[in-house]
């Protein structure tokens, strides 16, 4: 599977192998991965870029490389994924996600994508509700999340099993999410 979706500036599309610098780029920038407990060096970003390509051709969902329509340059991902967070999330659920090369911050890209990943989700994938969430203080993350009308569900917010007890300012995440506009 390749070519996900458009949007007026953008390409969605599965994991090429002259994205690698990109992907290994953006998953050992500490601004990038600031409210993450951990940087992934060049082999486990390859092997996490690797598992991201695979889950894109087996299920059509996965976080997605993003590039520049005009250039064709990755700049990031963004996508549509099951968490794999049972039973503090239903196995049912969908998120989505992102993150971005930080020269690229600041101007709207990833609020396209996910606005574009949003309707492609409740208009092609079916689906009834789909959640972000992030760490408490991680404020970008969650301006987008509300730029895309999404709302907290406090009574959801969660404490991440996979966050390290050296890392428990990391571990309190917020949810916000969004409900299918005819459910």
């Amino acid at each position: 599977m390749g070519l996900i979706l458009e949007t007026p500036r953008l390409v969605l599309r599965n994991w090429r192998d002259d994205d690698r610098d990109l992907f290994r780029e953006i998953n050992r920038d500490p601004k990038v991965m600031e409210f993450f407990p951990f940087r992934r060096s060049p082999e486990e970003a390859d092997a996490m870029m690797q598992r991201m390509r695979a889950m894109i051709d087996e299920t059509g969902l996965g976080c997605y490389a993003v590039e520049l329509k005009q250039s064709a340059e990755p700049i990031g991902f963004c996508g549509l994924s099951k968490p794999d967070l049972a039973p503090i999330l239903p196995e049912a659920t969908v998120e989505v996600g992102w993150r971005l090369a930080t020269r690229f911050w600041g101007q709207g890209y990833i609020t396209e994508a996910a606005r574009a990943l949003v309707d492609f989700g409740f208009a092609t994938k079916g689906l009834s509700e789909i959640v972000s969430f992030a760490v408490e203080a991680n404020r970008r993350s969650t301006a987008v999340m509300e730029r895309l009308g999404m709302r907290h569900d406090a009574q959801r917010d969660f404490d991440h099993p996979r966050v390290p007890d050296t890392h428990p300012h990391l571990r309190r995440h917020v949810l916000y999410r969004i409900s299918h506009p005819e459910v």
